[in-house]
C-alpha cells in the first residue's frame, strides 16, 4: 500500500511540477507574447500593403483622367484656334501642333547610347590636365 501512496504521489507530483513550469515559465511567457505581437505587426503590414496598392490604383486613375481631359482641352483648342482665327499664319498659332502629330514625331536613332564620357576624369586623369 506505500508503493501505491508513493506512485500516487510521484505522479501528483510530475503533474504539478510539469504545470508550474508550463504555467510559471517567463521565457514562455515572452515567447507567447513576442508571437502575438509577430501576428499582430504582420496583419498591419498586410493592411497596409492592400492600402498602399488602393491608393496607387486610385492616383494611375485619376492621373489617366486627367491626361484625358488635358487633350480633351487642348484639342478643344486647337480646333476652335482654326476656326475662330482662320487667317492667322501657321506658325503664329500657339496650337499649330496637335496630339497627334507629336506623337509620331518620335526621333529614332541606330546608334546605341554610349556609357562613357570624353577623356578620362577623376583619378585617371594625367597630371598636367589636374593643374589647369
Amino acid at each position: 500500500m506505500t508503493w501505491e501512496y508513493a506512485l500516487i504521489g510521484l505522479i501528483i507530483g510530475f503533474i504539478v511540477g510539469a504545470l508550474a513550469v508550463r504555467f510559471g515559465s517567463s521565457k514562455l511567457r515572452q515567447q507567447n507574447a513576442l508571437q502575438t505581437e509577430l501576428e499582430k505587426n504582420r496583419t498591419e503590414l498586410e493592411e497596409y500593403r492592400k492600402e498602399l496598392v488602393g491608393h496607387f490604383a486610385r492616383s494611375a486613375e485619376l492621373l489617366d483622367n486627367m491626361a484625358r481631359d488635358y487633350r480633351q482641352l487642348y484639342q478643344h483648342m486647337a480646333k476652335s484656334s482654326n476656326e475662330l482665327m482662320p487667317d492667322m499664319p501657321v506658325q503664329d498659332n500657339p496650337f499649330n501642333y496637335r496630339l497627334s502629330e507629336t506623337k509620331k514625331s518620335k526621333v529614332t536613332t541606330n546608334t546605341p547610347p554610349r556609357d562613357y564620357s570624353e577623356g578620362a576624369s577623376g583619378l585617371f586623369r594625367p597630371i598636367q590636365d589636374k593643374k589647369q
